[in-house]
């Protein structure tokens, strides 16, 4: 479950909004009163959601935005007049006097996107290194000399066999310098 952070200029307000989560079953890792406490606990996760107001004692919620690391998703909750000059689109805003049911259901779709890039990063190839790089070109090199294949008919064959096993490239590379 993503991290959530709760800010707003009184420790009151925070924790009305802490207690209603936590008996909704959501963790809250920190209630803060500053944008330099929010930051500065931000940076030790990885990724998360910070509730916040819209001004602290030290910066304006727009500040905060652009110091928070990558990862993390900000929802405003402040009057509906101060909702209009939000106009960061990477920001999603609920207006007062709030609601818990849209609250719950605005905190849910935030973790549903948070898991959503997630599963995205996971899923992304792990980029090759040099060495990895050295041996599907060597295998390559292999192929086109033996077999008198272009060098994308030799990409297309490691590729192909390295699905049909169900290796990756490199180790098919590997197989097919062992046996040449």
């Amino acid at each position: 479950m993503p991290s959530i952070i709760i800010a707003f200029p009184k420790i009151e307000d925070a924790v009305n909004i802490k207690n209603v989560l936590v008996r909704n079953g959501y963790e809250v890792n920190a209630t803060c009163t500053t944008g330099a406490q929010v930051v500065t606990i931000a940076n030790e996760l990885d990724d998360g959601i910070i509730i916040c107001g819209y001004r602290f004692s030290d910066m304006h919620y727009s500040q905060l935005n652009g110091y928070l690391p990558k990862g993390f998703e900000m929802l405003l909750i402040a009057s509906a007049t101060k909702l209009e000059e939000c106009t960061d689109n990477n920001i999603v805003c609920l207006s007062m006097p709030i609601k818990m049911s849209d609250l719950l259901n605005t905190l849910q779709m935030m973790h549903y996107n948070i898991s959503r890039r997630r599963k995205r990063e996971k899923d992304k190839p792990k980029p090759r290194t040099e060495e990895e790089k050295a041996i599907i070109s060597k295998a390559k090199l292999v192929l086109m000399e033996r077999n008198n294949m272009t060098e994308e008919e030799a990409h297309r064959y490691i590729q192909k066999n390295s699905m049909d096993s169900g290796t990756n490239m490199v180790e098919m590379a590997e197989m097919i310098l062992s046996l040449m």
